[in-house]
């Protein structure tokens, strides 16, 4: 079922020849171009029109009642909400120690500078509604805000035909538990335009949603390509890309426990990628095994094929473990699983990861959902230059320089004399001016 791509012997540069998804967002870019300056520039009636082209739904109201948001939380099925309780406990617990505190330096006596962590004023999340919901999308992008100390959120989510044009049920029910009472049945480039622009976004223009700073949360291409096109406009977190898994395994993997994660992943979307590196020949074999028999007993079994069968998916064959995390590095994965012997020592040496998943009992749907991580994460080799979403994705590092006069005085000549080397005396002028007069 797994392509195979036979990297023994030896590789200079692997990355040509790793399988990965082929996605051309600046062509999305352009086909959304349009609809992101009607947003712009007319707010309500584009959004609507555009709903009504792409999601089948003609909203009155964009912004959902508080009341309705409150009520979705009491329709949850018990197991649902004691999992999304657990999912935001543990994110929390973990997400809490990521805040970084204040700190002063002092570099010359009556000289210092302090780093202030300021967060994001407000911030718009987008929740996808498309193949799949994402009640677990919420917690991951709301609690790393919430902990951050972002003043105010906003969540969008396409709104959903079978839930009379609101987000699904369970989104809304996760906005609920986590506090957040601003949300908006928008989905697709349009509610990233919006989010961008803000809008008056009941007919009678009433109602407003207020421009955002900063924009986080995965989505499809069309999302990726508003998020691009919009950047510097408002922050983005990343282009994310479709979802990736790489399993680093050995001889001593489970093919089973390989084989369901493969699987795991590619149930998300037919542009998935699962990728097997291995050194050993007999697991690639078993793991095929594995999955001619898992995957005919899947509940999505024609797009999980279809994604397994992609060119963005294979089994890497190589020399040993150590040309495996070569590859591993060179693929820099959204989700790369360790199922080796001694899998942490290999762990620790990984340099290029969205997320590391170590040893057999640690699968990629832990982190998903309750391993207290975020699984907002880089996809498409950005792993290489960027993080997954965290508490400092939504604060700024501004620093505060204060110098006392003899502190000034002290430095000035050197900042004079670094003036003049860039032709710039204007700069050294603003220092010198406060000492006129003055014997050096």
């Amino acid at each position: 079922m797994l392509n195979r791509i036979d990297l023994r012997g030896g590789v200079r540069d692997p990355r040509r020849l790793l399988p990965r998804a082929q996605l051309d967002v600046s062509v999305a870019v352009e086909r959304i171009r349009p609809l992101v300056e009607a947003v712009r520039d007319h707010g309500y009636p584009a959004i609507r029109e555009a709903s009504e082209r792409f999601d089948g739904v003609s909203p009155e109201v964009l912004r959902v009642p508080a009341e309705v948001i409150a009520e979705a939380e009491g329709t949850l099925d018990p197991q649902v909400r004691a999992a999304l309780l657990e999912s935001i406990t543990r994110a929390r617990k973990v997400h809490a120690d990521q805040r970084r505190t204040d700190h002063t330096t002092q570099v010359v006596p009556g000289g210092t500078v302090t780093e202030r962590w300021v967060p994001v004023d407000r911030v718009g999340l987008y929740v996808p509604g498309g193949l799949a919901m994402y009640p677990s999308t919420v917690v991951m992008n709301v609690v790393p805000a919430q902990a951050a100390g972002v003043r105010s959120l906003v969540v969008v989510s396409p709104p959903q035909k079978e839930n009379g044009g609101l987000p699904d049920q369970r989104v809304l029910a996760a906005c609920a538990l986590l506090g957040v009472d601003e949300v908006y049945a928008v989905g697709g480039a349009q509610a990233v335009a919006m989010l961008a622009y803000g809008s008056a976004v009941d007919p009678d223009g009433t109602l407003f949603c207020d421009p955002v700073d900063m924009i986080t949360g995965p989505g499809n291409i069309w999302v990726t390509a508003a998020k691009r096109l919009l950047r510097g406009v408002v922050g983005i977190d990343a282009e994310a890309g479709p979802t990736e898994i790489a399993i680093l395994a050995d001889d001593t993997a489970d093919p089973a426990h390989v084989a369901a994660d493969l699987i795991s992943q590619a149930e998300h979307d037919p542009l998935a990628a699962s990728v097997l590196v291995t050194p050993s020949p007999a697991l690639a074999d078993a793991v095929d095994e594995e999955l001619a028999r898992q995957v005919p007993a899947t509940k999505h079994v024609e797009r999980v094929g279809t994604a397994l069968g992609g060119e963005q998916s294979g089994i890497v064959l190589v020399d040993d473990l150590e040309a495996g995390l070569r590859v591993v590095d060179a693929y820099a994965a959204e989700h790369l699983e360790i199922q080796t012997e001694n899998a942490r020592e290999w762990a620790m040496r990984v340099r290029n990861a969205g997320a590391i998943f170590v040893g057999a009992w640690a699968p990629v749907s832990l982190g998903d959902y309750c391993a207290g991580s975020n699984h907002v994460l880089p996809t498409g080799g950005c792993a290489r230059h960027s993080s997954g979403l965290s508490v400092q994705s939504f604060l700024r590092g501004v620093h505060l320089v204060e110098y006392t006069r003899e502190a000034l005085r002290e430095v000035a000549p050197h900042v004079v004399t670094l003036a003049t080397v860039e032709d710039l005396p204007a700069h050294g002028q603003a220092v010198s001016v406060r000492f006129a007069g003055e014997t050096p």
